[in-house]
């Protein structure tokens, strides 16, 4: 059970006084002696009554049992260039349809999706698909995979189980964007259909993790070890720079070593710039000569593909060879530009490039669609 201090301004769970369509039955959960039931879904381990909802607010004890009250309701679907996720080494220039529902088992200060993972409205508000939908429309709309994403689909674990599983029948990828906040009974279940994941390291101090997401680092960093080393899905980590919370040189150079130690050089590792939003309005943007000088400190340490996000900066958005330096592939935003690779491996003097590719990249470019699960858009 989770021994985070929760402030006062943070906004607790509910008791449901009524059910919601999208009930499902939840697994990962066990009854307790004094009658409540505890989940065991993520190291939150919540323990509740009938009636009451976890942290998440998406998981539910009722009647004796555990549900999940958001199984085949979304906050809305879009197609995206699956370099947003951001996955730089997984099909590159490929379309992924993203989608989302509501709720999080983090309670992030500065999430920057705040409105759709914080809501207690979005059982109402949300758009209905089976699993079985969102892969037809995937490859309705040419997508190459789907992404389980804008929230975090740990906490609807039985929803995005169900979904890779139908995905995969049709011959469709699936993506996770996650923080990877998941017990070890979880994940094996959780990762199984999964073919690629994007773990959001937040940053690589237990203080950081208790004062500002209100849990803990250690159980991260067992799911990324696990990740690369226990299942067949590829593996990039993403770390949110926050000027003067976890942006110093200390912390990022220790963060580095860990992955090149626990994780090898070959992990793609993404330092994107911070934006002041939801609970932390007075911290200032992340400069650009931040998210440089931490892109230095990890190749210095060995890490082969780090990248820049959320600023304009071709060359840190770029893949180099590790090998000779060639520029593999090029990408400017969101759009690729020159492509140099060949059967995996760079054209220029055939060093392996880490990663998922195709023999040529896709064509998506960095178009935003959204679209109803029924093929109409927006």
């Amino acid at each position: 059970m989770t021994d985070v201090d929760i402030p006062e301004d943070w906004t607790p769970s509910e008791a449901a006084s009524t059910t919601a369509p999208g009930r499902h039955p939840a697994r990962w959960w066990h009854a307790l002696d004094d009658g409540r039931l505890q989940c065991d879904l993520c190291p939150r381990a919540c323990r509740v009554r009938d009636g009451q909802r976890g942290f998440c607010f998406v998981r539910q004890a009722l009647g004796g049992g555990m549900e999940l009250t958001t199984y085949g309701r979304s906050t809305g679907f879009c197609i995206d260039p699956i370099e947003k996720k951001p996955l730089a080494h997984f099909l590159p220039g490929t379309a992924v349809l993203s989608f989302g529902t509501g709720g999080c088992n983090l309670g992030c200060r500065f999430c920057q999706n705040w409105s759709a993972s914080k809501s207690r409205e979005i059982e109402i508000m949300s758009e209905v698909a089976t699993p079985h939908d969102i892969a037809a429309a995937a490859v309705r709309h040419g997508c190459r995979s789907v992404a389980f994403t804008y929230n975090d689909p740990v906490i609807w674990a039985e929803y995005a189980i169900d979904t890779a599983a139908a995905c995969r029948a049709v011959g469709v990828k699936t993506v996770a964007v996650t923080a990877g906040y998941i017990t070890a009974e979880a994940r094996p279940q959780f990762y199984a259909g999964i073919d690629a994941a994007n773990v959001d390291l937040k940053a690589f101090s237990e203080h950081f993790y208790q004062k500002l997401t209100f849990s803990h680092l250690a159980p991260v960093l067992e799911t990324l070890r696990w990740i690369k080393h226990e299942s067949q899905t590829w593996l990039e980590v993403t770390t949110l720079l926050i000027p003067r919370e976890n942006d110093s040189a200390d912390e990022v150079a220790r963060m580095c070593d860990w992955i090149a130690e626990n994780l090898g050089p070959d992990v793609p590792l993404h330092f994107t710039a911070f934006h002041p939003d939801y609970k932390m309005r007075t911290h200032g943007p992340t400069p650009v000569e931040t998210l440089m000088r931490a892109r230095a400190q990890a190749m210095e340490r060995g890490l082969r593909y780090v990248y820049t996000g959320n600023v304009h900066d071709a060359a840190s958005q770029s893949t180099w060879c590790p090998g000779c330096g060639a520029l593999v592939i090029e990408r400017d935003w969101h759009a690729l530009g020159r492509w140099g690779l060949r059967g995996g491996a760079c054209a220029a003097c055939g060093a392996p490039i880490a990663g998922v590719f195709d023999d040529k990249p896709g064509t998506w470019g960095a178009r935003r669609q959204p679209i109803r699960i029924d093929g109409g858009n927006h």
